[in-house]
């Protein structure tokens, strides 16, 4: 199994959570919401070109914006491929982390 990166992680979990076909900037504003993190345009763009060339997301390009010179947006969606993927991932990391919080009661971290 491949692993997904955690910036492709997040980003379809937003897709998915969205619950709708995501452009660009619902995207963004999802991830700055429930991240903090202000990500560039350029590196949404790139994680989901990636995402796509795997074939964990298809886009599509709906009609230009209703006003004078408004540009056509392009949305993305989960694929098949894609939410088994994603469901994987949760069920290795449900493992990973399964005992987690138990086997650290009591006990120093660290060098201490």
């Amino acid at each position: 199994m491949k692993f997904l990166t955690k910036h492709e992680e997040l980003f379809m979990l937003t897709i998915f959570r969205l619950n709708k076909p995501a452009t660009l900037t619902d995207i963004h504003d999802h991830l700055l919401s429930h991240t903090g993190k202000d990500l560039a345009y350029a590196s949404l763009y790139l994680t989901l070109e990636k995402l796509y060339q795997k074939g964990y997301v298809s886009s599509e390009v709906g009609d230009p914006l209703p006003v004078r010179g408004g540009k056509a947006l392009k949305y993305y969606h989960l694929t098949d491929k894609g939410m088994t993927v994603l469901k994987a991932e949760k069920e290795l990391k449900d493992r990973m982390w399964k005992g987690f919080p138990a086997s650290i009661q009591g006990k120093k971290v660290g060098n201490e």
